[in-house]
């Protein structure tokens, strides 16, 4: 008769002694002081169980405890996975009925099996007392402090003083167990266990976060570069916006191919090309203006894909239910990058010259790449290490899976929700990208700070971001599982993301000090980043297949924004103030309110 268990590889005294599993002649079981004996037979402890009743006539696949007609058999009766603590399920043969034990959820408490054939072993342990259950008198139970890792084995025989149980052996605190037949078992480690949605939604963070160091290196190297190389402010202004060339260029191409290929691919290639455009960059300026001109495009086309391909990967791998957590995670690597590459840019040119920003930055992607090639798939489907439990979670929150041949290009273009993303996202990027391209002028010439009062200011609006954009996340996520529809929350999340700028930009002309003034900038970006939870969680949810695509769209109308806003707010100072430049920010971020609420869904339109 074949019998299979869990042996844990854990301190049990001299239950385990040298990793073998040893024999005892009689066993003491230690309980409210009493020592308790019987020669030859196999006594177990009290199981501890959580506060509440225990059904001694009932089953449960987490705990069972059965008499045995051989007092010398041990029949583990199944698998017991243990949260911190060692269950270990033992038959009882002392002339007591035979009756089961159930938990009916995760103890709270700790429960042990002890063996012992050596009274002297009792000084190890411990008890405690734990309240009533069942209004019965306190009861003391014995518990060992324990290690995590677990071996399985398997004998023919049931008796346990075979040589095929015996020969069980591991190390303490290592990873792996040495079978019964010789075979060595490979125990999981916590970080194998974690959930691989978001190992792969870590791993987009991480490139995001190199995104936006690799782009906002170049603001501040230009101020060395321009004087090493007697650049103007007509050229440096070019060598600026010759970035978006190829930023523009790849943003629906890059959503096709996701859509297409899969996120993995073209992520990937995204990364490394813009990484080894940025390592170039310095020996493209030594040469000459136009291929320095040529390298920062050709970084753009690189990071003009990370979007769409992120956005494609992650409609495959997250369920609805945890869609605007895990887009704004991403997004506030954008975020945090910018930080990074602010804060440390003028560290590495100070000691290491200018050229050190664009080599050390840019050698980031390599490590990247690698750990990106051996985690990541573009979906659950292609990936053999996932879990059952975890593959049926995400592909209960994501119906279609299959990849795309041909883009419904009129389909899509028929879409009202679909203008509705293309047009709000050109409202939302024209404030935004306005905000953060003339923040570091408007503290210099209207609140009078210095460049470096300046530059330190203009980190606080991209944390306020990064802290609000994952708040905006956890709160649209929890309303949509306590049975709030997917359009109503996206509503409400992009309200905010557009009234709440529109309110605080307006405020600016009042306010009295600067550091009032200061407080409303860091406020109107906090509230732009509930966007994160309302626009741009909205491609997936209207077109999961196709989400690249969208995407693609919407950002192409979202970056023309931001060249065309930064153009038309230099022409508006000319003519104008401020107040002027606020004043349009405003009227899109209404415009964009009342569109939104009007045309937008949070249903799948697309299939």
């Amino acid at each position: 008769m074949a019998m299979g268990g869990l042996i844990s590889n854990r301190n049990f005294g001299s239950f385990i002694d040298s990793g073998k599993v040893c024999q005892t002649n009689h066993a003491v079981v230690h309980r409210k002081g009493e020592r308790l004996y019987n020669q030859g037979k196999t006594f177990y402890q009290n199981l501890c169980t959580p506060r509440g009743s225990v059904s001694r006539n009932s089953y449960s696949p987490y705990l069972h405890a059965i008499s045995s007609s051989d007092a010398n058999i041990l029949k583990p009766t199944g698998r017991v996975h243990d949260e911190g603590d060692l269950y270990l399920i033992m038959s009882l043969q002392s002339g007591i009925r035979s009756h089961s034990i159930i938990t009916k959820q995760r103890s709270t408490g700790r429960c042990k099996s002890y063996l012992s054939s050596n009274h002297s072993f009792r000084s190890c342990i411990q008890s405690r007392k734990l309240d009533k259950l069942d209004n019965r008198q306190y009861q003391k139970y014995e518990h060992v402090k324990v290690n995590r890792t677990r071996a399985y084995y398997k004998s023919e025989d049931n008796d346990i003083t075979k040589p095929e149980v015996d020969s069980l052996s591991s190390i303490e605190g290592s990873s792996e167990a040495v079978l019964a037949d010789g075979n060595v078992l490979k125990l999981s480690s916590w970080w194998e266990q974690f959930p691989k949605r978001w190992v792969i939604v870590l791993l987009c963070f991480t490139a995001f976060l190199l995104c936006n160091m690799d782009r906002v290196n170049m603001s501040i190297a230009i101020l060395p570069m321009s004087q090493e190389f007697n650049w103007d402010s007509a050229t440096v202004g070019l060598i600026q916006s010759s970035f978006f060339w190829g930023y523009l260029l790849t943003q629906i191409l890059g959503g096709i191919w996701a859509d297409k290929i899969g996120g993995k691919r073209v992520l990937g290639f995204g990364v490394v090309w813009w990484s080894v455009a940025t390592i170039l960059t310095p020996i493209a300026a030594k040469i000459s203006l136009p291929f320095l001109l040529i390298m920062r495009a050709f970084m753009g086309i690189g990071e003009g894909v990370a979007m769409p391909a992120m956005n494609n990967i992650l409609s495959k791998w997250i369920p609805v239910s945890e869609r605007s957590r895990a887009l704004s995670l991403v997004y506030s690597g954008m975020y945090l990058g910018s930080v990074t590459g602010l804060a440390f840019s003028p560290i590495l040119i100070q000691k290491f010259k200018w050229p050190s920003v664009f080599y050390s930055f840019g050698s980031l992607g390599s490590i990247w790449f690698a750990l990106w090639l051996k985690k990541a798939y573009s979906s659950p489907k292609e990936d053999p290490e996932l879990s059952t439990g975890e593959k049926e979670l995400i592909m209960g929150g994501n119906i279609s899976k299959e990849p795309v041949t041909v883009i419904p290009w009129k389909l899509i273009l028929s879409k009202p929700p679909v203008w509705a993303l293309i047009i709000c996202h050109f409202c939302h990027n024209w404030g935004t990208f306005i905000l953060l391209t003339w923040m570091p002028t408007y503290y210099n010439q209207v609140l009078k700070f210095n460049l470096t009062e300046s530059g330190l200011f203009c980190v606080l609006p991209w944390l306020t971001m990064a802290v609000f954009a994952n708040i905006g996340g956890w709160i649209a996520d929890t309303l949509v599982s306590r049975g709030l529809s997917v359009t109503t929350v996206r509503k409400i999340m992009q309200s905010i993301g557009f009234l709440g700028p529109a309110f605080f930009l307006s405020q600016l002309s009042r306010v009295k000090t600067p550091a009032m003034a200061v407080l409303c900038m860091a406020c109107s970006q906090g509230s732009d980043a509930f966007s994160q939870s309302g626009l741009y969680s909205n491609h997936q949810d209207i077109g999961p297949r196709y989400s690249g695509v969208l995407l693609g769209l919407s950002n192409t109308a979202g970056v023309l924004a931001g060249v065309f806003g930064t153009a038309a707010t230099g022409y508006i100072l000319q003519r104008g103030s401020w107040d002027d430049v606020f004043k349009v920010a405003v009227a899109l971020y209404l415009v964009g309110t009342l569109i939104w609420n009007l045309f937008s869904t949070g249903e799948k339109i697309l299939d």
